[in-house]
């Protein structure tokens, strides 16, 4: 029998647009300070796109890093995976929109929704495509324009959230042990009620009452996701340890989610992780839904804590709910 071929991530790009808006400046527009968000959230700033610029146009600036870094052409890339919650438009896919403005004439692609654990899930869907041989060059990226969703006299979102993508290149693994490794992933839709938008698709569409209801940003209830996000990020990334015969001490380098700075300390707490290995750039950030995890692999690069070799785990917990752990082999 022979043995499957694993993914490894060979180029990484990343992307936030230059605009900053800062805890001060939400001082200036809601009921908020400073310190109540960062001691909440543990967020200082967050980068917004101006306006007219969208999802696909972080994607491509991400990809374009990525594919320089890597010294490819984008016509060498086969397929291209884009996680987003915020496409440009319904339809035709942001990944359709990122081939042509890319010029990647040769690759098919589409868009995978699952929110905050969309990159892991697309990493991972991508990987197979290495896996079974169908393509050796796959480009996975990770966008959002959480800013053009956002109700901004809702302060219990509003200050959340930031714009930013990233992008990985995935080819096949040369060396036993070298890449992806394993991953766990699950959805539990009972908790669809917790984070959502309620307008915009075909149970509510555009009409002038779902606007004036503002039912086309983001709802949530925050103690209800907290709780989940801090139960199964945990539980995930003891599922895939165990499978793995691997302990807590052996992660170099644990990069979750930035949803919430609390969130991601119970998480390392709970699993047992060692507190240097723990990557967070939330503060600089905010959450970037399906671009966070690249945004910290870039971070963890640039700190020197993510090096060639590196044993990594990737965590997630997003609106669905939906639930990612990867475990990873750093080649980089």
């Amino acid at each position: 029998m022979s043995q499957v071929r694993r993914a490894k991530i060979t180029a990484l790009g990343t992307y936030v647009p230059p605009r900053v808006f800062t805890n001060k400046d939400f001082e200036k527009i809601v009921e908020t300070s400073d310190e109540w968000i960062l001691s909440r959230t543990g967020i200082r700033q967050r980068h917004v796109v101006d306006k007219g610029v969208a999802t696909s146009d972080l994607a491509v600036e991400a990809a374009k890093i990525a594919l320089a870094q890597r010294g490819i052409d984008p016509g060498e890339i086969e397929a291209i995976v884009v996680a987003t919650v915020t496409p440009d438009m319904l339809f035709p896919s942001t990944a359709c929109l990122v081939q042509h403005k890319l010029g990647a004439k040769r690759a098919w692609g589409f868009d995978l929704s699952a929110a905050c654990s969309a990159f892991v899930y697309a990493l991972q869907s991508g990987a197979q495509f290495i896996a079974s041989g169908a393509h050796n060059k796959v480009l996975v990226i990770g966008a959002d324009v959480m800013s053009s969703i956002l109700d901004y006299t809702d302060r219990a979102t509003c200050i959340l959230f930031g714009d930013g993508a990233g992008a990985v290149v995935l080819e096949p693994a040369e060396g036993e042990g070298e890449g992806i490794i394993d991953f766990h992933h699950e959805v539990d839709g009972s908790g669809g009620c917790s984070l959502y938008m309620p307008a915009g698709g075909s149970l509510h569409p555009a009409t002038h009452e779902t606007v004036d209801k503002k039912m086309h940003f983001v709802h949530q209830d925050g103690q209800a996701v907290f709780k989940y996000a801090v139960k199964k990020m945990g539980e995930a990334c003891e599922k895939v340890l165990a499978r793995n015969a691997v302990s807590a001490s052996d992660i170099d380098c644990f990069i979750p989610h930035q949803a919430n700075q609390r969130i991601i300390n119970a998480t390392a707490e709970r699993v047992g992780l060692r507190p240097e290995s723990v990557i967070i750039n939330i503060d600089r950030y905010g959450n970037t839904t399906a671009g966070t995890i690249p945004l910290a692999m870039q971070t963890a690069v640039e700190e020197g804590k993510l090096k060639k070799g590196d044993l990594v785990m990737l965590a997630s917990v997003g609106a669905g709910f939906t639930v990612g752990a990867t475990l990873l082999r750093w080649t980089m």
